[in-house]
This record gives C-alpha cells, structure tokens and sequence, in this order.
C-alpha cells in the first residue's frame, strides 16, 4: 500500500451569480480568477508538487480551474470529471472515486465549499471543517489506498501565499 498525496483545492474565483449567470453550473472564472489562479499554478511548481490525475466537479468553474491547474505543472496530469465532486457530492463518494486509482502517487480534488472544507477535514482526520479561499491548496498524505485511516495535513496554503512563492 503505497502513500498518496492528496491536493484539495477550491476553484478559483468565478463571475459574480446574477442574471448572466442563470445556471449556476455554467458560471465560469472570471478573467482576474484564471490569471490570479496560474499564479498560483506557479507557486504549486516552485514548490515542484507534482500530480498525477486532478479530479474535478463537473461545474464550469472547477472544470477551468481543474485544467488551469495540469497546463502548468510539469507533470501535466490528466483531468478527469467526477459527480462526487459536485455541491452536495457525498464524501463516501468522493473517497471510493480516490481509491479507484490506487496506482496514482499524486492526486488533485478540485471542488466548491462548503462540501470540500468538510471532506479535506475528514480526509485529514479533523471534525472542524477547514474554510478554503477560491484558489486555495491543502496537501493530505494519506497512508496508501484503500484508505483504512485518515491522512496527515502536510500543509494548508492560500492562494496569496502560493502566488508570492512563484519562483
């Protein structure tokens, strides 16, 4: 059983809800989200994380974030789509689509809060949910896959202190 680190970050800042917004599923980053959050992407590579598969919500904004995030890291790892992911997504299921990919060493969990405050908790063995900003990163190394305990907070960084990392 093989340790894994696990990212889980928060999409990055979105077009404000409203009118032009009707679904809110379809609201995408906005133009100051995208540039800040490659920022970012930078800090995570001057730091050479390293990622083999991002999983993300199915909602436009996590999508972007979620392909922002593997175009600029050096891995450049696949993106896949997960419902489990979604607002309301259940934690049980974001932990059973994890583990489906037991061979992976590095992998990303791209999401909304509150759901991933609450499951990076979890994930991590705490009963207080974290509070991400949009853009920000925690690492969780969890003992290998399946998961038969929680993991360890390596670290927790907003995305202000990733963009002054940048190299």
């Amino acid at each position: 059983m093989a340790a894994v680190e696990l990212y889980v970050i928060r999409h990055a800042i979105a077009e404000p809800r409203g009118d032009a917004w009707p679904d809110d599923a379809k609201r995408p980053l906005s133009e100051d989200g995208t540039a800040r959050f490659k920022k970012v992407v930078r800090g995570l590579d001057a730091l050479k994380v390293s990622i083999d598969l991002v999983l993300t919500s199915p909602l436009v904004r996590a999508r972007q974030t979620a392909e922002l995030l593997a175009s600029g890291l050096q891995s450049r790892p696949h993106v896949a789509t997960i419902d489990a992911l979604a607002p309301g997504g259940s934690f049980s299921a974001v932990v059973a689509e994890i583990e489906k990919h037991a061979k992976r060493s590095a992998i990303a969990l791209v999401g909304h809060e509150p759901g991933l405050g609450e499951m990076a908790a979890r994930l991590a063995g705490s009963k207080h949910p974290y509070s991400f900003k949009k853009g920000g990163v925690c690492r969780i190394d969890i003992g290998g896959l399946p998961m038969t305990k929680p993991g360890d907070l390596r670290w927790f960084l907003p995305p202000k202190v990733l963009k002054a990392i940048r190299g």
